[in-house]
């Protein structure tokens, strides 16, 4: 049975684990040809393999989002591969816990460095190709709800999500005529990896004493009374990516379960 992405070529970057991995297996299973990005290739390889295994397509490459050098050997690899490029999820980032006042200024530039620079790289290069091909495409960029408030805590990484938005809202209005298609998704509590790293980051700062703390916290501000899970995400970002949402560009799209009432 034909799936809602079939032959699409779709890179997503952070691929290696959590909600990048996730997207990709998903991506694949809707049949799409995958290529599984990260800056650590052994995670990447892993969940190309795991597609492949389960009858997908997908590659596996290596990509540093800091470097356009790696972006454009990404974006290459792709067309090699899957013949062009049809949809790229911009997801690769980091995060931190710094109070407010205790934000340096290396913590800034690298936090702004993976999440918005990176982020701009990677549409401008992907971009270009769908520029060269001249049949549109779809840029999905993945901000947060950093991207829509602001934490005390976390203050830097707000500000590189909020630019994350700020971006696909100016790449929209740019390339519409083009019939490229960008937009954003905001997660909110996602149980993965990254959110097990913020927790310690709330008890290294003091901010918490007990594991799960600040997690826990979170999740329980919200309407659906649940953390998010990557599979959470996927209906959203198959939607984005297929020609179901052709009339949606610019837009930036909360997925966390009631946390943040845009």
């Amino acid at each position: 049975m034909p799936g809602r992405l079939n032959d699409q070529s779709i890179i997503v970057t952070g691929a290696g684990r959590g909600i990048g991995a996730e997207l990709a297996q998903t991506f694949a299973a809707e049949g799409a040809k995958v290529v599984v990005a990260d800056v650590n290739q052994g995670n990447a390889a892993n969940v190309a393999n795991r597609i492949m295994a389960s009858g997908g397509s997908a590659i596996s490459v290596e990509v540093d989002v800091r470097k356009r050098d790696s972006i454009r050997a990404m974006i290459s690899a792709a067309v090699k591969e899957f013949g062009g490029l049809d949809t790229i999820v911009n997801n690769a980032g980091i995060a931190q816990v710094r109070s407010f006042l205790d934000i340096s200024d290396e913590d800034w530039d690298t936090m702004l460095e993976v999440n918005s620079r990176g982020v701009l790289i990677c549409m401008q290069e992907s971009i270009k190709q769908m520029l060269a091909q001249g049949h549109g495409g779809s840029v999905i960029n993945m901000s947060s709800i950093a991207g829509k408030q602001g934490y005390p805590t976390q203050a830097h990484y707000c500000a590189s999500k909020f630019g994350v938005v700020a971006l696909t809202q100016a790449a929209a209005k740019a390339f519409g005529p083009n019939r490229i298609r960008v937009n954003a998704i905001c997660p909110g509590i996602v149980a993965t990896d990254m959110w097990k790293m913020i927790d310690q980051g709330f008890r290294d700062a003091g901010l918490t004493k007990e594991e799960n703390e600040a997690f826990n916290g979170y999740v329980a501000l919200t309407a659906l009374g649940r953390p998010s899970t990557p599979a959470d995400l996927t209906g959203v970002a198959v939607y984005l990516a297929s020609h179901e949402s052709d009339y949606m560009t610019g837009q930036t799209l909360l997925v966390e379960g009631g946390l943040v009432f845009d």
